[in-house]
């Protein structure tokens, strides 16, 4: 336990816990858009839309060369 011997201290620390909770408020309202952002529908199909194509490039690749 901290031992604080003026209210200076103890205001100081205070602005300084209140600045840290700012801080980790405004990163976790950016964890939220990011993750609304990757959990979006229009999100999902782009990301299906290239897993398919590179699945059919590489099908297509093995018809060719491997007949």
């Amino acid at each position: 336990m901290k031992t604080y011997t003026s209210f200076e201290q103890i205001d100081n620390d205070l602005k300084l816990h209140k600045l840290e909770r700012d801080i980790a408020w405004e990163e976790l309202k950016l964890v939220k858009g990011e993750i609304k952002q990757d959990l979006s529908p229009l999100n999902w199909l782009n990301s299906a839309l290239k897993l398919t194509s590179k699945y059919s490039f590489v099908a297509l690749l093995k018809k060719w060369f491997f007949k």
